[in-house]
């Protein structure tokens, strides 16, 4: 998969307070790193928590890695998503068929990238926060594994 002109990338999850926008932030921080030219941003195909911040634990495990999330607040995606992101990143195959039923192109699933289409679970309903730092982990592999296909476009 070759990712050479990605100006774009919206991260979905269900809420957009947990999975999403710990992509949202992990990726911010490597546009940092790298000096990217591309915009990130996250939403939910839900409306269950628009305008919340993401979930404590969300925050604890992402600050934990050195990434703050805290100013981020929960969006549903809307139709000018399709037009402004040239890349659509869901979490899990529930969001990827929600969001390929109301039109995005240029969808993958965030396993597609190191974990053989795996799904990213909803640590929302896990216990304790075990179950965030898994998923950050599976997270942070899959976003860095994008930029590293970005790299490889830009060389």
């Amino acid at each position: 998969m070759e990712l050479l002109e990605v100006k774009s990338i919206l991260f979905v999850c269900l809420g957009n307070i947990c999975r999403s926008p710990i992509a949202d932030g992990i990726a911010k921080e490597l546009i940092k790193i790298h000096s990217f030219d591309i915009l990130i941003d996250s939403a939910g195909t839900g409306n269950y928590h628009i305008g919340e911040a993401p979930c404590e634990r969300s925050q604890i495990v992402a600050l934990k890695n050195g990434v703050d999330i805290s100013t981020l607040r929960a969006r549903q995606i809307n139709s000018r998503d399709k037009e402004i992101f040239d890349l659509v990143i869901a979490m899990d195959s529930s969001n990827y068929t929600n969001l390929k039923r109301v039109g995005f192109k240029n969808l993958f699933k965030l396993g597609d990238f190191g974990f053989d289409g795996l799904d990213v679970p909803d640590p929302y309903f896990f216990d304790g926060i075990d179950g965030f730092d898994k998923v950050f982990d599976m997270i942070d592999v899959g976003v860095k594994n994008i930029f590293n296909e970005i790299l490889k476009g830009k060389r």
